[in-house]
């Protein structure tokens, strides 16, 4: 019913940018809330950032705040992570992840748990080297 690609992800030095992507094929993209994910190598996957299904709220785990940014594009059916000032320790696979629009008001909690999405990309791996 949902299907998400991700795309822009690479190489880059510690301090570099990224841009990554997430393009939605569904009906009406609008209807969703989205979220990105990361996983490293022996790790369990975490929350990196969400947005809600307008851009409303966006939500951020402390590990990026201040520089990765969350964005959507609902006409484009897009939605993106800015990465600056990237740091070997965000060396993983990250995943774009989706769900229904919550009919009452989102939470961080809910918007940062891996179970609330049922969506999920195939994930792109984004490397920085030191």
């Amino acid at each position: 019913q949902v299907q998400l690609v991700e795309s822009g992800g690479g190489l880059v030095q510690a301090g570099g940018s990224l841009r990554l992507s997430c393009a939605a094929s569904v009906r009406t993209f609008s209807n969703l809330d989205m979220g990105w994910f990361r996983q490293a190598p022996g790790k369990e996957r975490e929350f990196v950032a969400g947005i809600t299904w307008s851009g409303g709220a966006t939500y951020y785990a402390d590990s990026v705040k201040g520089r990765f940014t969350i964005s959507r594009d609902n006409a484009k059916k897009a939605m993106y992570l800015q990465m600056n000032s990237l740091k070997p320790e965000d060396t993983a696979v990250y995943y774009c992840a989706a769900h229904w629009r919550y009919s009452n008001s989102a939470s961080y909690s809910r918007v940062s748990s891996v179970s609330e999405y049922p969506y999920w990309g195939q994930g792109t791996q984004v490397t920085v080297s030191s």
